[in-house]
């Protein structure tokens, strides 16, 4: 398989100098292809693909000798990101989606980034302690927090709105050992004031990173909106704001990997509904807290990691009433649809039930019948 090892760089001044030209050549190469594929299709109706956009590149690369002075790896993958972005286009317009035509990229954008891939047999990315060496670049010191595993295949610098800078290397052949079988089974189901409840009866509380620390980003939005645009002092003040929401979103991502590894290692079977976070954002009442909670990000963790480890991940169809069904007798009971019903009492055979963990447990029996 493929894992990805993100560590924090510590680049000189001249190597930070280089790696925001860097940033600058692929975005210049970007977008000079991209008005040269409109063009072209736009006069002529033809189009031109990656092999007829890097021949072009050699040739621009005479022309303008300052994009010598990069990394000319980061330039043809820049080419190459352009042809995936047409082809995820084309591909999504054939079934009938949304388009999503390739953009410009902005110099204003404060997520920067470039990739540079790894040349097989030359060993031009190496992790090593304590520094990483790139091209161009030479060694620079890095934080490494574990050693990487596998073959490099590419290494991708980037530049977070705080001013941190960060590379992740991408490997592969990269074996998993999987967890030893536990022989439990288990539901989950998700919500706001729990972030998780699980059929067993543990819950997992809601971090909330966004709403404990909403009076200080709003108090900090503030001071930046007073700053003159362009002078140091409102740069100053964008970095505190970037600083605070790099802060809760390490916050958040942090109780979610802890949550799910944790669930992981418990159990062999995880059952979990099938929600759609792009439509309950529609509820303008809930959508600032159910952005905060993440569950896209939660399940898209509990995925992977169940391929990586063994487990196995069964998802319920979204419109199961979870919270309606009595998990003793089957019951259902439409009155606990209204969210402010926590417990309720079964008409039918008389179990008072906690509605998240009476939900779990349905959510696990509809999840093993999928199964089976």
């Amino acid at each position: 398989m493929e894992v990805a090892y993100k560590y924090r760089l510590y680049p000189t001044k001249e190597q930070e100098n280089l790696i925001q030209r860097t940033f600058g050549c692929a975005r210049f190469v970007y977008n000079h292809f991209l008005a040269y594929r409109k063009e072209l299709y736009e006069t002529t109706g033809e189009t031109a693909n990656y092999y007829a956009c890097s021949k072009l590149l050699t040739e621009l690369k005479k022309e303008l000798p300052w994009l010598q002075e990069v990394d000319c790896r980061a330039l043809e993958t820049s080419v190459h990101d352009l042809d995936a972005a047409y082809q995820n286009f084309f591909r999504r317009v054939k079934k009938g989606g949304a388009p999503g035509y390739p953009r410009f990229k902005s110099k204003r954008d404060k997520n920067r980034s470039y990739r540079s891939r790894c040349i097989k047999g030359n060993d031009n990315i190496k992790v090593l302690e304590g520094a990483i060496q790139l091209p161009k670049l030479g060694l620079v010191k890095c934080r490494v927090s574990r050693p990487i595993e596998g073959r490099i295949l590419s290494a991708t610098v980037s530049q977070t709105p705080s001013g941190k800078y960060f590379v992740s290397v991408l490997c592969t052949e990269v074996e998993r050992p999987p967890l030893p079988s536990t022989g439990t089974v288990v539901g989950v189901d998700l919500g706001l004031h729990d972030l998780a409840v699980t059929s067993d009866g543990v819950k997992y509380p809601n971090p909330k990173s966004y709403v404990k620390a909403q009076k200080r980003l709003a108090r900090l939005q503030r001071q930046l909106s007073r700053k003159t645009k362009g002078s140091h002092n409102r740069e100053k003040a964008r970095i505190k704001v970037a600083r605070l929401a790099e802060r809760i979103a390490n916050q958040r991502n942090d109780a979610i990997h802890k949550l799910t590894t944790e669930i992981v290692r418990q159990y062999d079977v995880i059952c979990i509904e099938d929600l759609a976070p792009s439509n309950m954002l529609k509820n303008h009442k809930l959508a600032k807290h159910l952005a905060d909670a993440a569950f896209g990000e939660l399940r898209r963790q509990l995925e992977y990691k169940t391929k990586w480890y063994g487990k196995y991940l069964s998802v319920v169809d979204r419109f199961f009433p979870s919270s309606q069904l009595c998990s003793a007798c089957g019951y259902r009971n439409p009155e606990t649809k209204d969210l402010s019903v926590r417990k309720w009492t079964c008409p039918a055979c008389g179990t008072t039930h906690d509605r998240d963990i009476n939900a779990a447990k349905n959510i696990v029996k509809e999840g093993l019948r999928i199964t089976a």
